[in-house]
C-alpha cells in the first residue's frame, strides 16, 4: 500500500502534465510581467490567461516534426490561443522556461521529502522513548563493548534524521530559484523587472546571475543532500539487518501473514526491507555523482546536462520517497526481542565491566600499563576458557590487593553505564 502510494504521488509530480504546466505556468507569468510594463495589452493578457492550455499528446505529435520540446510546447499552446499567443515566449531563451519549471519540480518534490523525514522522526522518536530503558550490549567492529541501551539507537538514527531535515530543507531553498535572463543571462531581450515578477509569482528566488542556464551547483547541492539522506536510511536498515541475524535475534523486520522468506527454506525471515533500502542507497550515490558531472558545462552552456537530469530528477526524488515511506514502516512494525537482548549483553559474563575495573586500579595508584596488563590477562580468559569475569579478577593477586572483594562487587554495576541516558534523550529531542 505504501509503495503504490509512494509511485503515484511522484508519478504525478514528475509527469509530462505537471512538467507542462509548470512550463505553462513559467510562460504565463512572463506574459503579465511584459503587461505590467505596457508590452502586452491588457486584453492580450486576458485572452492568454483564458485560453492557455494544451495537451501532451499534441505537443508530441509537433515534437516529431520540430524535434525541440519547447518550440513544439508553445506552438501547441498558441493554437489554442489564437492571434495572442505571439505574445508568448517573448524575450525568453528555452532554459528560462525549462530550468524556472525545473526548481518548480524540485520544490514540489522537496515538500513530500520533507513530510517524510518528519513522519520517520516522529515514528523513532516514540520508539526511542519505548525502548529508552532496556538495556542493551553496545558494540564496536561488531564485538561487544559496553552497554547502552536499547532506547539510544533509535535516538541516534532520529538525531541524524534530525539534520537530515534541516538539509532538505537548505537544499530546497538552494534550488528554489528561477532565471528569466534570456540566451546567455544578460537581460538582452527580457528586463531583469520580468524575472523578478516571474519568481516571486511563483514563489522562487530570481537566480543573481545566470547565463542560459541556471548554474548546477545548485542541483549538485540537492542531489547530494538526497544521498546523504539515503546513506543515513542504509546506516538504519544495515543495522537492523545485524539485528535481524540468527546469532543475534534482538529486533526484526515485520513479517506479514502469508509472507515467505525462501523458496526452498520455509523457515527463513530475512531482512528483505532493508536489503532493499540499502541497494537504493547505492542508487542515489549514482544519482549524486551524475548530478556532480553536470556543474561543468561549455561556456554559457550546453545540453549535456539535461538527459541526466530528465533520469535522476523523477528517480532520486522518487527512490528516497520510498525508502523513506519503508523505512518508517519498518521502525513502527519492528519486533524486539527483550529477552535476546538482555541474553547477549549476559553473553561475555560480565566482561564489558573492563574498563570501570581498569579506571578503579589507575585511581587506586597502579600504573595505567600495569593495571591494563593485570585487567586484559583475566579478560582474555574469559574469551578462551568461557570463564566467569568477576571471578577470575576474585582470584588475582594483584587486582584482590589493590581493590579488594566489596571494590570488585561495587565496580559491577549496570547503572553505572547507564547514568547519563536522561540527559542524552533531553539533548536530542530537546526536552
Amino acid at each position: 500500500m505504501i509503495d503504490r502510494y509512494t509511485r503515484k504521488r511522484f508519478q504525478e509530480i514528475w509527469s509530462d502534465e505537471n512538467r507542462y504546466r509548470k512550463w505553462l505556468d513559467v510562460e504565463i507569468a512572463a506574459c503579465e510581467a511584459w503587461a505590467h510594463l505596457g508590452k502586452i495589452p491588457k486584453k492580450s493578457l486576458q485572452t492568454i490567461r483564458k485560453k492557455a492550455c494544451f495537451t501532451v499528446e499534441r505537443i508530441e505529435e509537433i515534437e516529431a516534426v520540430t524535434r525541440h520540446d519547447v518550440i513544439a510546447f508553445v506552438s501547441c499552446v498558441a493554437e489554442h490561443v489564437g492571434e495572442d499567443a505571439r505574445f508568448i515566449h517573448m524575450g525568453l531563451t528555452s532554459s528560462d522556461v525549462l530550468d524556472t519549471a525545473y526548481a518548480l519540480l524540485l520544490k514540489e518534490s522537496s515538500e513530500v521529502l520533507i513530510a517524510d523525514i518528519l513522519g520517520l522522526m516522529k515514528s523513532l522518536k516514540k520508539r526511542a522513548y519505548e525502548f529508552k530503558d532496556t538495556p542493551a550490549m553496545g558494540r564496536s567492529h561488531g564485538i561487544h563493548a559496553e552497554p547502552i541501551t536499547f532506547g539510544l539507537k533509535f535516538a541516534l538514527w532520529y538525531a541524524e534524521m534530525e539534520r537530515n531535515l534541516h538539509r532538505m530543507k537548505r537544499a530546497m531553498d538552494v534550488v528554489s530559484f528561477g532565471k528569466v535572463s534570456g540566451a546567455v543571462g544578460t537581460y538582452a531581450n527580457v528586463p531583469p523587472e520580468v524575472e523578478a515578477y516571474v519568481c516571486k509569482r511563483l514563489g522562487l528566488k530570481p537566480a543573481p546571475i545566470s547565463t542560459q542556464v541556471l548554474q548546477r551547483d545548485r542541483h549538485a547541492e540537492f542531489f547530494s543532500t538526497l544521498a546523504i539522506i539515503g546513506a543515513t536510511a542504509e546506516k538504519i536498515a544495515t543495522e537492523i539487518r545485524h539485528l535481524q541475524r540468527t546469532e543475534v535475534l534482538e529486533a526484526m523486520e515485520p513479517f506479514g501473514k502469508g509472507q515467505k522468506g525462501s523458496s526452498a527454506m520455509p523457515h527463513k525471515k530475512n531482512p528483505i526491507l532493508s536489503e532493499n533500502i540499502t541497494g537504493l542507497a547505492r542508487l542515489l550515490r549514482g544519482y549524486c555523482v551524475s548530478a556532480l558531472e553536470n556543474v561543468a558545462l561549455w561556456h554559457e552552456r550546453d545540453i549535456s546536462h539535461s538527459s541526466v537530469e530528465r533520469v535522476i530528477g523523477p528517480d532520486a526524488t522518487t527512490a528516497l520517497d520510498f525508502m523513506l515511506a519503508r523505512l518508517t514502516g519498518i521502525i513502527d512494525g519492528l519486533v524486539v526481542f527483550p529477552e535476546n537482548i538482555r541474553r547477549n549483553l549476559e553473553l561475555t559474563r560480565g566482561l564489558w565491566h573492563s574498563q570501570n575495573v581498569l579506571l578503579a586500579l589507575v585511581e587506586k595508584g597502579i600504573a595505567r600499563d600495569t593495571a591494563y596488563a593485570w585487567v586484559q590477562r583475566n579478560a582474555l580468559k574469559v574469551w578462551e576458557e568461557n570463564a566467569d569475569f568477576k571471578q577470575l579478577l576474585k582470584r588475582d593477586r594483584d587486582i584482590m590487593k589493590a581493590i579488594g572483594k566489596a571494590g570488585i562487587d561495587e565496580l559491577f554495576d549496570l547503572s553505572h553505564h547507564l547514568s547519563h541516558v536522561d540527559t542524552i534523550f533531553e539533548r536530542v529531542f530537546h526536552e
